[in-house]
This record gives structure tokens, C-alpha cells and sequence, in this order.
């Protein structure tokens, strides 16, 4: 068993070295513009209904958890009548960043509070941390243990309340957030608190830690699909930091994920607002009786969307809803299908641009 030392690190410093601060110059710099890109999309909750789906899609997929585009918006359409479980999953995990960022936009921290709800939501069980012997890491193409997690109740505890307090206090430490962002996410990976759900409440943490800091807005910058590629990576030098003590490496690969994530979702972001912009002109010149910008809002706040989301978005009856949509269908902007007796629209540009950055 690797001994996990409390934070902060007390040569955090030392690993600071000329390529990590060039790095993470980079990192800040596309994740700042990131943030002034994600702003101007007219309603937040495209971005934050869309991309969270995508991280959750991600995230669990790391886990082996994996499911399809259509499978996940439908699940969104009729949770009701839903049998895939990972599709299930990967809503839950949605679910949990949604309200993960919520309280952290809110309040600016992360209490341990919060960090049990998101694990609570993505389990669906009120476990907790783990209060018995036995849990271990193993090599999954070996079986071979690789790491062994404090087993102590006790030391569990006093780890996750000084996680928390490293994550709140600004003044316990002199590294740059983005380096503390990293050196969390291993801190939380190597505790191992719960029973289940550590590695995607762990890369949770990551997105509320930077909307905590004010780094990021909305939580859009979903680093699973850097993961999932060099995912090899991930665990090696997770494992490595462990092993060596030589944080550089870590700190490099996580700055990077920050880099290239900000760049392509800088990419897609830009990419969903000209398809609004291209479907807004096309709307006023083809359909400018029904053009209302509640209705374009939906169309990109759900990629598969149903009469009764537009019922909810315009506060129209169900035959008005129905009209809007069927002249959509008319005019090409959505494809109409049928699950069982109930009619769902699909928006194909829209997901056909998720699907090509997932």
C-alpha cells in the first residue's frame, strides 16, 4: 500500500519547471478563450444540456460503460420505457455534473458535502465513503494489483477533509489552479474514497473545481474524451506519480488535456452557433410566422426533442406543438421518427456535428 500524503505537496515547486509554467500558460490561454467563446451562445443551457451529455458519454465509456448517441437521446426523450443500463448511467452522470455545477457556480467551493452528492447520484446509493478493507486496483488486461488505497476509515476521512480544504483554501498553496487541478484530481484518484464511482466523480471534480475558480462558466470543458484516447497514458502516470514521487509528467499530461480539449470544444462551440445562425435566417425567411427564438433554443437544447419539450419551452398547447413541428419536418430542419406509439424530431446537423467531436 502506497501511503498518501496529506496536502499540500512541499515541493509542489520543485515540479513547476519551465515546461509545466509554459504548459500552463497554454492551458490558461485557450481556456480563457474557451470561456469568452462558450458566452456567446444566447442561452446557456444549449451548451450545458449538450456538452454535459457528451462528457458523460465520455467519462463512462473510461469505465467501460458505453452507449450510443441514440440510445443516450432517447433515453433523454422517454426515461420511462428506457432498458439500456448504461444509457441509464450515462443520464445519471449527467445528472450529477448538472448539479455538481449548479452548487458550484453558487457557492464558489466544494464542500464534502457536495463531492458524496455527486457520487450519491451517480450510484444511486448513499454508501459513502468506504469504511472496509479490501478495496484494491488492478491491471485490467493482467488482474495484477497495482495500487492499494488507504484501507482506514479513519485515514479516509481525514484525507477527504484535507482534500477539501486544499480545494477551498486559495492560501495553502502557491501553485498556479491549474496545477492544483491536477494535483486534486490525483489526490481524490489515489484516496479512492468510495466503494464505486471514483474515477467519474474524480473527473466531475475537475470541471466544478475550475467554475469553483471562476476559470470556466458553464461546465464545458469535457477532458474525458482526452482521457479516453490516451487513456493508456492516464493511468501510467497516475500510477507513476505514485511510484516515483515525480509529479512532472502528471502535471504535463493534464495541462495538455486542458490545451487540446479547450481547442476542439472552441471548435464545436463555434460550430453549434453558425448551425443556430444558419437555421435562424432559414426559420425567418421559410416559417416567419412560427419563428420565435424559444423554438430555436430548443431545437439545439435537445438534439432529439418531442412535443411536449416544446409544449414546456413556448408555453403552446399540444396541437400548436405539434404544427411547429410537423412544418419543421416539412421544411428539413428535423427528421421525424416514432418509439411505440410516440413521435420524437430529430435535429441530424446538430448531432451529426456532436458525433463527429465525440
Amino acid at each position: 500500500m502506497t501511503t498518501v500524503t496529506p496536502l499540500p505537496l512541499e515541493d509542489i515547486e520543485r515540479f513547476e519547471t519551465r515546461a509545466v509554467l509554459k504548459k500552463t500558460a497554454e492551458a490558461h490561454r485557450y481556456l480563457a478563450e474557451l470561456k469568452g467563446v462558450a458566452a456567446t451562445i444566447p442561452n446557456e443551457a444549449i451548451l450545458i444540456n449538450t456538452l454535459t451529455l457528451q462528457e458523460a458519454k465520455d467519462s463512462s465509456e473510461i469505465e467501460n460503460i458505453v452507449t450510443t448517441h441514440d440510445e443516450l437521446y432517447k433515453a433523454n426523450l422517454f426515461a420511462e420505457a428506457v432498458t439500456n443500463p448504461a444509457a441509464k448511467e450515462v443520464q445519471d452522470y449527467a445528472f450529477a455534473l448538472q448539479e455538481g455545477f449548479r452548487v458550484a457556480r453558487t457557492q464558489r467551493l466544494l464542500r464534502l458535502h457536495d463531492i458524496i452528492a455527486v457520487q450519491q447520484q451517480l450510484e444511486r446509493n448513499k454508501a459513502g465513503f468506504r469504511k472496509l478493507p479490501g478495496t484494491e486496483l488492478k491491471n485490467s488486461q493482467t488482474g495484477e494489483v497495482v495500487y492499494t488505497p488507504p484501507q482506514d476509515a479513519n485515514d479516509i476521512d481525514a484525507l477527504m477533509n484535507n482534500l477539501v480544504e486544499y480545494i477551498n483554501d486559495d492560501g495553502c498553496c502557491d501553485a498556479d489552479e491549474l496545477v492544483k487541478m491536477a494535483v486534486i484530481h490525483h489526490q481524490f484518484e489515489s484516496i479512492h474514497p468510495f466503494y464505486d464511482g471514483n474515477g467519474r466523480t474524480g473527473r466531475i471534480l475537475n470541471i466544478l473545481y475550475l467554475v469553483a475558480k471562476g476559470l470556466l462558466d458553464l461546465p464545458v470543458l469535457y477532458l474525458s474524451r482526452y482521457i479516453i484516447r490516451n487513456k493508456g497514458d492516464y493511468y501510467a502516470q497516475l500510477q507513476a506519480v505514485r511510484d516515483t514521487g515525480n509529479w512532472e509528467p502528471w502535471l504535463l499530461y493534464m495541462l495538455e488535456g486542458v490545451a487540446q480539449t479547450s481547442q476542439t470544444t472552441i471548435q464545436l462551440i463555434n460550430q453549434i452557433k453558425q448551425l443556430m445562425q444558419h437555421y435562424k435566417h432559414r426559420m425567418r425567411e421559410e416559417l416567419p410566422k412560427i419563428y420565435r427564438q424559444e423554438l430555436l433554443n430548443n431545437l439545439f437544447n435537445h438534439p432529439y426533442t418531442k412535443i411536449d419539450f416544446v409544449m414546456n419551452d413556448l408555453g403552446v398547447s399540444r396541437i400548436t406543438a405539434t404544427r411547429y413541428l410537423d412544418l419543421l419536418v416539412d421544411h428539413g430542419f428535423l427528421h421525424k421518427e416514432k418509439i411505440g406509439r410516440a413521435n420524437y424530431y430529430i435535429n441530424q446537423p446538430l448531432c451529426e456535428l456532436l458525433i463527429e467531436h465525440a
